[in-house]
């Protein structure tokens, strides 16, 4: 590739958290029943009147503000006109001259550069249906299909990128950061595995130097970071050769074989008079008040980039953890509070990165799916400190809380785990230790001071872990210079 510069554009499209669909009452919950979630409405049935979701838009604004997009005083609805199985009205109802919101960027970073990525326009529209292939995962090769319409009209916003991306990695990281970010300030759960949130790329590539672009194509349905990755990175090589061979680009919509890890050609690719677009006559334009805009905007919050500063400066912590904090707003939240009832902000940083993390990882599951409060991490801190019990102790009160759910106080008391920090109990293990190592406590006497080490842990092992390991250090030392 070094003869070509890839040109990259995406279009995200993002299900809004909202309780209802876009343009009726229907719910918007994943994993029900097929066609439960359903109406005259959505489906298209003849006389329905659609009236437009207020916290759709809402939540759309809510994304452009922290795009740094402009709000446009007017959008319209329009009409989309394609025939498909999974579009029971054989239109979609998206908005296309005037959108919502346009301008704005995003800043991604990628082997620690930064680099700020154009956003032409966030808009709003309603999803189509799934089609459930039989017989195959996609359509090609399937025995035959069949339309779920619980997913249709529920509310959409497309989110599209300047042609500004450079490479693969590049689109990764903006759909990592753009993800991060609706999350952040809970627009959209951004789910990629329930199709939550999904990208389209457009991508082609020039010679080094030339400013014309070259001939697009277009990738679908892309819903994963790896998929994003393999997909460009399969579409970008293919560009190459067919240029290197002589051929032609052909402009057409493709999609990814994971398991090939090649694209294959679906269609020609449409361009927007093949759509018919015009102003949808059932729906008023969208109009919102600079009041209400302010309102949205105060619910926006610290946004991720500016809570790992204050973390890094405020706290201490280094870039690395406080980019690991903030890579979930419920984790950075739990550490907020946590930190608020323990001032050691590395002390917290470390547990939370170090233990709880490593038994989420083990147990595949997220801080907010598990039944433990900042509270109780904080009470086991300040068991360490008040000598309670003993750090590594203290691992083991914390997976058995979380197990068990039960309350740290009783996990210490019913487990018998307490810290020895009785003086004449430790000096009598720390006897009986000296007695039985003579070896070692000659060596340290020779001037050998290392062997404290191991008498420590021999401290250790005779109290099964429950002295006090400074104390047990301190009273060693002043036992042997005394011997």
């Amino acid at each position: 590739m070094s003869k070509y510069e890839t040109v990259i554009g995406l279009e995200i499209h993002a299900q809004l958290l909202t309780e209802s669909k876009m343009f009726c009452g229907c719910s918007t919950k994943f994993g029900n029943k097929p066609n439960t979630n359903i109406c005259p409405v959505c489906t298209g049935q003849p006389g329905v009147l659609p009236v437009t979701n207020k916290k759709a838009i809402e939540l759309a604004i809510k994304t452009a503000i922290a795009l740094s997009c402009k709000i446009e005083p007017s959008s319209v609805f329009a009409r989309k006109n394609y025939f498909y199985p999974d579009l029971p009205k054989a239109y979609q109802v998206s908005q296309y001259e005037l959108p919502l919101a346009t301008g704005g960027h995003i800043e991604i970073e990628v082997a620690g550069q930064k680099k700020r990525i154009g956003i032409i326009r966030v808009h709003l529209e309603e999803d189509a249906g799934k089609l459930v292939h039989q017989g195959a995962d996609r359509i090609m090769g399937s025995d035959s299909s069949l339309v779920d319409y619980n997913r249709t009209g529920v509310p959409l916003m497309e989110i599209v990128s300047e042609p500004d991306i450079r490479s693969p990695l590049e689109a990764k990281a903006f759909m990592e950061t753009l993800q991060h970010l609706l999350q952040f300030i809970q627009v959209c759960d951004a789910k990629m595995e329930e199709g939550s949130l999904r990208c389209d790329a457009n991508i082609s590539i020039r010679p080094v130097g030339d400013k014309k672009l070259g001939t697009k194509t277009e990738i679908k349905n892309m819903n994963s970071f790896r998929g994003v990755l393999k997909a460009l990175g399969s579409e970008e090589k293919r560009h190459a050769e067919v240029k290197e061979a002589g051929g032609t680009i052909i402009q057409e919509t493709r999609y990814f074989d994971d398991t090939t890890e090649t694209t294959t050609g679906m269609r020609s690719k449409e361009s927007a008079h093949d759509y018919r677009y015009f102003p949808e006559p059932d729906l008023v334009p969208v109009e919102p008040e600079g009041a209400w805009i302010s309102e949205i905007k105060k619910t926006i919050g610290e946004l991720p980039e500016a809570k790992k500063q204050r973390f890094e400066t405020e706290c201490g912590l280094s870039a690395a953890d406080a980019e690991l904090l903030i890579s979930s707003p419920v984790l950075a939240a739990f550490f907020e509070q946590a930190i608020k009832l323990h001032d050691k902000p590395k002390i917290v940083a470390n547990w939370i990165m170090g233990d709880l993390t490593a038994y989420l990882n083990e147990n595949k599951k997220a801080i907010d799916e598990i039944d433990f409060t900042p509270a109780q991490l904080v009470e086991i801190l300040k068991s360490i400190d008040k000598g309670t019990i003993s750090g590594k102790i203290a691992k083991t009160v914390l997976v058995e809380v979380l197990k068990s759910g039960k309350q740290v106080k009783d996990v210490i008391a019913e487990s018998g785990m307490t810290q020895v920090s009785d003086e004449g109990e430790i000096i009598k293990i720390i006897k009986e230790v000296l007695k039985h190592n003579p070896g070692p406590v000659a060596e340290y006497k020779k001037g050998k001071k290392a062997t404290i080490g191991f008498l420590v842990g021999q401290v250790m092992k005779a109290s099964k872990g429950r002295a006090n390991p400074g104390m047990a250090n301190k009273l060693l030392a002043k036992l042997l210079a005394e011997s």
